[in-house]
């Protein structure tokens, strides 16, 4: 049985100041007027399961608003994390709930906010890896062939060609590299042999089961313990006292990094991580001038920038790469080179005690 968990517990920090704290990025309609983020996550994976077997790994102040986007997943599907501990705990926290619905139900781990342009090039290739985690204690990942040397994507090194399902190639992963340098990510595109991580994952829910307990201890002896807290009176406490003992590490470094059994499908069609402000530059119209609009905009000189507006009107004069955001108690103006320290804005934000604007 294909069992997605969708891993929607994060804030989207590079996406301040749309993205808050209380209604963070996987809620927002950013790519599709119709439907959020995670409405089109769960939407999409549905088509290969139902969503009665789709599980949702958030945290507390979110399951209403899930449950406001998503009535159609079970309350119970809904597994919380009593904190942020990163996606190994993530990971297996949601594992324990699923073996108590089918031990060997095969897991798709899928990020709650990724853009899949070729629904049905994806679709397939998910299968693919279904087949590859069926045959054993398989680890399978989805790798994306790479357009540019990327330095914000961690990246995978495939060679030897393991086996050709449904016309998806499946490759063993010689090794995991995080995000590298500029000169490093150059170096993996022209080599052709790497691929961008993506953060998908498949694997049957017992293989990553005894994963956790070969190469994370510490972890499996937390989760023993918590599975012998659930479905007791007190499951939120004891799930809440061994969570906090968690390491905070992923599931990248925990497993991806030291397992066996590592295979990789290569993917195309058309995915992107929408992380951060210059993402939108790739999945919207531009105008005449290489700027992306949303809302009421009047500009001169004004070229290949991102201007996100809340009603009133941005007036810009000889901008060039430049992102504005504009909300209701909020703006952001920033060089779309450094949108990636929007993150360490909302820090400062914080020392500050300005936890209103987060």
């Amino acid at each position: 049985m294909i069992t997605p968990l969708i891993m929607a517990g994060g804030v989207g920090s590079r996406f301040w100041p749309l993205s808050r704290e209380d209604k963070p990025k996987q809620f927002l309609n950013l790519v599709d007027e119709d439907r959020s983020m995670i409405q089109a996550t769960v939407d999409r994976i549905s088509k290969l399961t139902i969503k009665d077997n789709v599980f949702i790994a958030t945290n507390d102040k979110y399951v209403e608003q899930m449950q406001e986007h998503l009535p159609e997943v079970p309350l119970e599907n809904i597994t919380i994390e009593p904190m942020r501990k990163n996606t190994a705990a993530c990971i297996g926290l949601a594992s324990l709930y699923m073996e108590q619905k089918d031990p060997e139900a095969v897991m798709v781990v899928l990020p709650s906010d990724h853009l899949i342009l070729d629904e049905e090039r994806f679709l397939d290739t998910v299968e693919s890896a279904v087949d590859i985690a069926e045959q054993g204690d398989n680890l399978v990942t989805l790798g994306i062939e790479p357009t540019h040397p990327e330095t914000g994507y961690g990246y995978i090194d495939y060679r030897a060609k393991y086996d050709e399902i449904n016309g998806n190639e499946v490759f063993e992963v010689n090794a995991f590299t995080e995000k590298p340098n500029k000169e490093t990510a150059e170096n993996f595109v022209e080599d052709g042999t790497y691929l961008w991580n993506s953060g998908m994952f498949v694997w049957k829910v017992s293989t990553i089961r005894k994963m956790f307990k070969e190469y994370m201890p510490k972890l499996h002896e937390g989760l023993e313990k918590m599975k012998e807290g659930i479905g007791t009176d007190e499951e939120k406490d004891i799930l809440k006292e061994e969570f906090e003992k968690l390491d905070s590490i992923s599931i990248d470094y925990g497993i991806m990094e030291k397992a066996k059994n590592i295979y990789v499908i290569p993917g195309s069609f058309g995915w992107d991580d929408i992380g951060s402000w210059p993402a939108l530059e790739r999945v919207e119209k531009r105008d005449k001038n290489g700027n992306v609009i949303k809302g009421r905009h009047i500009g001169i000189d004004t070229k290949n920038t991102i201007v996100h507006g809340n009603g009133k009107i941005v007036t810009t004069v000889g901008l060039e790469d430049i992102v504005i955001v504009d909300t209701e108690d909020a703006i952001l103006v920033c060089d779309k080179k450094r949108a990636q320290e929007v993150k360490e804005i909302r820090n400062l934000l914080s020392d500050k005690g300005l936890d209103n604007c987060l």
